[in-house]
């Protein structure tokens, strides 16, 4: 059995927290942007960045996550 927990968590965790998909963090204009806006600052990607990073090691490290197929 392969364990698929941290390829699963980390493309979902991609997926979801690439700037302007859920919100823009942070946003001056609209803090809820649409998908593929175009327009993601330096400090936006930044934060998206740090949020993966600690989500990726919330789950994958502290919680010991596994999906076994």
């Amino acid at each position: 059995m392969r364990d698929w927990a941290a390829p699963l968590v980390a493309a979902a965790l991609f997926a979801f927290l690439s700037p302007g998909v859920l919100v823009q963090l942070p946003g001056k204009d609209r803090p809820v942007g649409g998908f593929m806006n175009m327009q993601t600052s330096v400090a936006s990607i930044l934060v998206h960045a740090v949020l993966y990073f600690l989500l990726l090691v919330l789950f994958l490290v502290v919680l010991h996550i596994h999906i076994y197929a």
